[in-house]
């Protein structure tokens, strides 16, 4: 699809991947990024709905005397949330080491290992009451958590979410699953916190934020949990490839749409102190050897 001469240029819908040529360059389309169908589930859809509200603001408030230009692409941070939506159906693959994400049998058995020895490390975290699962993602850790207590599970993306009720229900469980950005202010405080692989989506200059968020959602003594990567070449795909920049990851899916993502790797060191600052005492950061970080804090009384 090609654009008239001197008219917008086609872009890729932010949401659904399918090319959309804008009439103009001043369409809500244009400045939104999103094809009509997908911004027509703004009502259902978070980040739809912002996109939506940023593409109203950036038309009613024109520069003047300014030129229309092509809207902004999104930020790294923006593209987590399709990222997911459309990685959700091979997600799993990675934990399973299926397909592009098998690396020969030793290296995979090195992993599976390592796995059983986080799983190990969940099952043995002091967890019970109500708990809040963040980036819950499909579910995979879920299915431990909602054995532990009452389990409340929020992503960002509505897709994953989707797999990870199925797991549950497979597994007779029951939680409560919400479409929930881990950015939220919480609503309440619980009894423990949980994030699985996603704090290295938070960029460097934005932890201590989260962290705070992540205090502000537990009871005085309430448990903080995270299990999250550490950079080493088997834990991706066969066929990854270089960021342009670093604490940044060019994720390449199966039908060949590629999304750039923040992911750091934090230190051990580095993140025991920021948890700290937080407010957070009885901290605890190690790994699993080669692919897994573990930490784990106990939130301090308010001051």
């Amino acid at each position: 699809m090609t654009s008239p001469p001197g008219g917008p240029r086609p872009f890729a819908c932010l949401w659904c991947g399918r090319t959309w040529q804008p009439r103009a360059s001043d369409d809500l389309e244009a400045h939104a990024r999103l094809c009509p169908d997908c911004l027509g589930r703004a009502g259902e859809n978070p980040f739809v709905r912002f996109r939506l509200r940023a593409a109203l603001e950036a038309r009613a408030t024109p520069t003047a005397g300014s030129v229309p230009t092509q809207p902004a692409p999104p930020t790294h941070e923006e593209e987590l949330v399709p990222y997911y939506e459309a990685r959700a159906g091979e997600y799993d693959d990675w934990y399973l080491r299926r397909g592009r994400y098998a690396h020969g049998p030793v290296q995979d058995l090195a992993w599976q290992m390592e796995l059983d020895t986080a799983t190990t490390w969940v099952d043995a975290l002091p967890l019970g009451g109500e708990i809040v699962e963040l980036a819950a993602g499909t579910g995979w850790w879920s299915a431990l958590l909602a054995t532990k207590g009452e389990l409340h599970a929020y992503d960002a993306a509505s897709a994953p979410l989707d797999r990870a009720r199925d797991r549950l229900l497979a597994h007779r469980l029951r939680a409560h699953l919400h479409v929930r950005d881990a950015w939220a202010a919480p609503d309440r405080a619980v009894d423990a916190l949980f994030t699985g692989f996603w704090l290295s989506h938070v960029p460097r200059p934005r932890l201590a934020e989260f962290l705070a968020i992540s205090r502000a959602w537990l009871r005085p003594g309430g448990t903080f949990a995270l299990i999250d990567s550490l950079l080493d070449p088997a834990s991706g795909t066969r066929d990854r490839a270089e960021p342009s920049a670093p604490d940044l990851a060019l994720r390449r899916l199966v039908d060949g749409r590629t999304f750039t993502i923040p992911k750091v790797f934090y230190e051990p060191g580095e993140l025991a102190a920021a948890i700290g600052a937080a407010g957070f005492g009885d901290v605890t950061v190690a790994t699993t050897g080669r692919f897994f970080l573990l930490a784990s804090g106990r939130a301090w009384p308010a001051e």
